[in-house]
C-alpha cells in the first residue's frame, strides 16, 4: 500500500507505519457508537451543591491552594472563521446594486446578520473598523445605508483588510471597556488571577497555532505590566502547538488513502483529542481547563470565579480521601470493615460502580482491584442544565466488557437510530460546559501517563472534501471525551453564567460580554 516515498512522508510526521495502518484498519472496520445506559442526572450521577457546600469546598480551596502548583490549560488554537460563516457568505453572494441588506436576509433565513446589523455599536470592534474603513473606502458616508452595511462586512473580513476570521479566535477584540478592548486571551488571566493562582503566581498554558506564536507573545507584553498591577499576581505563560504526530491520514470512500495531486499523502489534524499529548506533558497538580472563547466581561468574573474554585475544592476532599485510602491498600492490611469503607466510599463519592463479583473475590484481589478504581487521575466536571445548547452531555455508558461508567458524550457517537438510545439522548438533563479540574498525578506524587487511559474506540469518523472530492477523516477520541474515559469522574451542576461561549460574533452582544 505504501511506497518508500509515503513511508519517508509519514516518518516525517514522527507517526509509524504501524499506526497509519491501524488507522486505515479503523475506517475498514468502522468504530462502534457508544452504548448509553442512562443519562446522569441530578442524584443519578450529577451532584448538586446546597450554598453551605458550596462555600466548604471554596474555603477548603482557599485553605489549600498555595500548597498545590496549578496550572490553567485553554485550548486556542482556532481561527475565528466560523464566527464569521454566515458573513462571508453576504460577501459572496450579495449584490448592494440588486436587492436590499433585508430582501438577502429574508432570501437566505440568515437572522445572525439581522441580529448584527442591529447591534453593531455594541461590538467590541465597532470603532476599529470604522476607522479602518475611512482608510479604505473614502466614499463610505455618500453612498447607501446598504452599501454601507456591505462595505462594513468587507472590511472586517477581507484579507487585505483587518481579516478577523482568519484571526485567531483568542486575540480578536471581545470585550470593549472605557479605555481599552479586551481579548479573550487576556480575560484567561484575568479569571486565573482569581482562582487558579497559588502564592500570587498564576501558570496558563495556551494551546495555539504555531504560526500565531509571535502575535500571542507580543499581545502578553502589551498588557503584562497592567494586568500584573491590577490583579497584584505574576503570570508565567507557556505556549505548545498541536503535534504533527498526532495528525491522522485520511482515506478516499474505498478506505485507499486519500492522495493529493503530488502523489503524496493526506494527513488531517485530528481534532481536539490530539490536545492529549499537550496536557500529558504538563505536571501540575491541579489543572483548570477552559476553552478560550468561554469568558465573561470583569463585573462577572468574581461569581464565575467562585464555581471554579467550588469544583478545585471538590477535587481536593475527593483526592486527598483517595491518596489515604490507597496509602493503606499498599500495606495491604486491611480488615473486612476497612475494605467495605473503601467500596462504599468509591460508589457513593466517586460514582465508580463496583463489579458484582467483588464480594466473592478473596482479599488480596479485593485489595488489587480497589487499587487499580482507585489509582487513576481524576477530573471534576460542571455540568450545566441543558437549554437546547449543542454538545456533548453526562451519561452513564456500559464498555464492551460491560463495566459501567460516567462519560462525557457527543451526539455524533450516539446511534440515533436505535429508539431506547434516542430515548436516552432526549432524556438528558445537563450538558457539558468544558468546565474541568483535573488531578493527574498519583498518591506518591507521582505524574500518570494520560496516554494509557484513553479509550481508542470512541474515536471519530467524519465526511469532509478536499479539491472536491469526498475523503473520510478520523478525529482522535475527544480530550474530554474518550481521551478521558478511564478517569475518576465527579459531575457537578454549575449555573449558566459559567458558560458564555463566542461560537458566532453576534454571541458578543450578549450581556456577559456587555460591559454596560
Amino acid at each position: 500500500m505504501f511506497s518508500e516515498k509515503d513511508i519517508d512522508q509519514i516518518k516525517s510526521k514522527g507517526l509509524t507505519l504501524n499506526k497509519v495502518t491501524s488507522q486505515i484498519e479503523l475506517f475498514k472496520t468502522g468504530l462502534p457508537f457508544v452504548n448509553l445506559q442512562s443519562a446522569a442526572t441530578i442524584n443519578n450521577g450529577i451532584l448538586k451543591f446546597s450554598e453551605e457546600d458550596k462555600k466548604t469546598a471554596i474555603n477548603l480551596f482557599d485553605a489549600k491552594r498555595n500548597n498545590y502548583t496549578i496550572i490553567k490549560f485553554v485550548p486556542a488554537s482556532g481561527a475565528a472563521t466560523r464566527m464569521f460563516k454566515s458573513f462571508f457568505s453576504f460577501i459572496e453572494d450579495y449584490n448592494p446594486e440588486k436587492e436590499t441588506v433585508n430582501a438577502y436576509i429574508n432570501r437566505t433565513k440568515e437572522s445572525l446578520l439581522a441580529v448584527f446589523f442591529v447591534g453593531l455599536e455594541k461590538l467590541p470592534f465597532y470603532n476599529l473598523i470604522l476607522d479602518k474603513i475611512e482608510e479604505v473606502y473614502p466614499d463610505y458616508h455618500n453612498v447607501s445605508s446598504d452599501k454601507q452595511r456591505y462595505m462594513f462586512v468587507k472590511t472586517m473580513l477581507e484579507t487585505d483588510k483587518l481579516n478577523y476570521g482568519f484571526y485567531p479566535k483568542g486575540l480578536l477584540p471581545f470585550h470593549q471597556y472605557k479605555e481599552h478592548i479586551a481579548t479573550a486571551f487576556e480575560e484567561h488571566l484575568f479569571e486565573a488571577a482569581l482562582y487558579a493562582s497559588s502564592k500570587s503566581r498564576a501558570n496558563l498554558h495556551y494551546t495555539i497555532s504555531e504560526k500565531y506564536k509571535d502575535i500571542f507573545d507580543d499581545e502578553f507584553k502589551k498588557i503584562q505590566t497592567i494586568v500584573e498591577r491590577k490583579t497584584n499576581t505574576k503570570f508565567e505563560i507557556s505556549f505548545s502547538y498541536q503535534k504533527e504526530a498526532t495528525d491522522t491520514i485520511a482515506v478516499n470512500l474505498d478506505n485507499q488513502p486519500f492522495r493529493l495531486e503530488d502523489g503524496s499523502l493526506l494527513f488531517r489534524p485530528s481534532g481536539h483529542g490530539a490536545l492529549l499529548s499537550n496536557l500529558n506533558d504538563l505536571n501540575s497538580d491541579i489543572i483548570f481547563i477552559k476553552n478560550i472563547d468561554n469568558v465573561v466581561v470583569f463585573k462577572y468574573e468574581n461569581e464565575v470565579s467562585e464555581y471554579k474554585k467550588m469544583l478545585a475544592g471538590i477535587l481536593i476532599d475527593i483526592q486527598t480521601k483517595a491518596f489515604e485510602y490507597l496509602e493503606k491498600l499498599e500495606n495491604k492490611q486491611l480488615s473486612e470493615t476497612e475494605i467495605i469503607e473503601i467500596a462504599k466510599f468509591l460508589t457513593n463519592n466517586m460514582h465508580v460502580v463496583i463489579s458484582s463479583e467483588f464480594e466473592k473475590y478473596a482479599n488480596e484481589y479485593q485489595i488489587e482491584y480497589l487499587i487499580s478504581k482507585l489509582n487513576r487521575p481524576i477530573r471534576v466536571c460542571g455540568m450545566v442544565k441543558n437549554e437546547g445548547e449543542p454538545g456533548g452531555g453526562p451519561f452513564w455508558v456500559k464498555d464492551e466488557s460491560g463495566q459501567i461508567s460516567l462519560q462525557i458524550v457527543e451526539s455524533a457517537q450516539i446511534n440515533k437510530k436505535d429508539k431506547s438510545q434516542k430515548e436516552i439522548l432526549k432524556n438528558a438533563t445537563h450538558f457539558n460546559p468544558v468546565d474541568l479540574v483535573c488531578g493527574i498525578k498519583d498518591y506518591k506524587g507521582n505524574k500518570f501517563n494520560l496516554e494509557q487511559f484513553v479509550d481508542h474506540k470512541t474515536a471519530f469518523i467524519t465526511m469532509k472534501t478536499k479539491t472536491g472530492k469526498d475523503l473520510k477523516a478520523l478525529e482522535l477520541p475527544g480530550l474530554w471525551n474518550g481521551s478521558m474515559a478511564n478517569w475518576n469522574t465527579i459531575f457537578v451542576e454549575v449555573p449558566l453564567i459559567t458558560f458564555n461561549p463566542v461560537k458566532t460574533v453576534t454571541d458578543l452582544l450578549k450581556p456577559t460580554h456587555q460591559v454596560k
